[in-house]
């Protein structure tokens, strides 16, 4: 059992791309995914936790991650990003493909403890979003919602964003819910915790 106290987040890699599972890592290492819609910032979000700037790279072409990306980080565990869903200027042909590779893993993979489910604080969740974690919970997959870009949310209007997320969602409230910066790096801490709890 490694002892993720110890977690030296600075040893962290990109270990490969996979498109299925024949191609996944094949050992016992924890897994925690990372879902959410094209650009609300799972890049940033790894890069911030991992205290990296280009790790997972960040893109303003929506749609750039195609496969699932698995990072490793310090040989103990590894963070996948599954490929963003919501984007339209995708074939419908590629989006069924991503759905399809993106449920095989989280159905499949016995590596997987939770899924951060991302989502724009900004803006009430979208039909993606309410679909994905909906999905999660069906599946019984551990959820850690992250609200992504609060600074671009006056902090006095928190509370009514917060809200207005958790309705839309129905979400459940033994889920972790985190308001998350990447440009303030706020929420990183409770990220973590999160995260190692899972693990």
């Amino acid at each position: 059992m490694a002892d993720f106290s110890y977690l030296n987040t600075h040893r962290a890699e990109i270990l490969l791309s996979a498109a299925n599972k024949s191609q996944y890592p094949q050992d016992d290492l924890p897994e925690i995914a990372l879902a959410g819609r094209s650009n609300v910032g799972k890049s940033s979000f790894i890069n911030c936790l991992l205290g990296r700037k280009n790790l997972a790279r960040t893109s303003s072409k929506p749609g750039k991650t195609q496969l699932l990306n698995f990072y490793n980080i310090d040989d103990k565990c590894r963070f996948v990003d599954v490929p963003g869903y919501g984007y339209a200027k995708v074939s419908k042909k590629e989006r069924a493909r991503w759905g399809r590779m993106i449920e095989e893993y989280l159905i499949e993979r016995d590596n997987l403890r939770a899924v951060v489910s991302l989502v724009d604080f900004r803006h009430d969740p979208s039909a993606d979003d309410v679909q994905m974690y909906e999905f999660l919970k069906y599946c019984g997959i551990p959820v850690i919602l992250v609200a992504t870009k609060a600074d671009k949310v006056p902090q006095g209007k928190w509370p009514k964003h917060e809200t207005a997320v958790k309705k839309k969602l129905d979400f459940d409230e033994t889920d972790d819910f985190i308001i998350f910066s990447a440009l303030k790096a706020k929420g990183v801490e409770q990220a973590w915790d999160a995260v190692l709890k899972y693990l």
